[in-house]
């Protein structure tokens, strides 16, 4: 899957809501906690008109088992748009990795990757697509 095959509304939805964080980054600045940045945004974003869950609960299924172990997306956008929030020195593989899996475990295609934690917010986001 690559970016031209995302629907042309899923980047749309993901321009938006890179917009809101941005305004959120303008208004707050680097240095807060993730979860600071994370209620706001889901604040930004349902104020917007969006459907939002913030702290989705996310099973793990093995084949015919389902595993609640704790994995939930910071907020999903509209039921098909993955945002995980950072806020941290750098961005990580590792943490490209966690919203893949997000996006793989939840059956959605696009993910936004986002750490506040950077003077110029463009710099703190990876776009994602499985």
């Amino acid at each position: 899957m690559t970016f031209q095959d995302i629907p042309p509304e899923l980047n749309q939805l993901s321009n938006e809501i890179i917009g809101l964080a941005i305004k959120v980054h303008k208004a707050l600045g680097p240095g807060l906690l993730e979860s600071s940045y994370k209620e706001c945004l889901y604040y930004e974003v349902v104020n917007a008109g969006y459907f939002s869950e913030k702290e989705k609960p996310l099973p793990l299924v093995y084949e015919t088992v389902k595993l609640d172990l704790g994995y939930r997306i910071d907020l999903l956008i509209e039921n098909k748009l993955v945002v995980e929030i950072k806020a941290i020195d750098a961005l990580a593989d590792i943490h490209t990795a966690q919203v893949l899996t997000y996006l793989k475990l939840s059956g959605n295609r696009l993910g936004l990757l986002i750490n506040f934690n950077v003077p110029l917010l463009k710099n703190g986001i990876k776009r994602l697509v499985l």
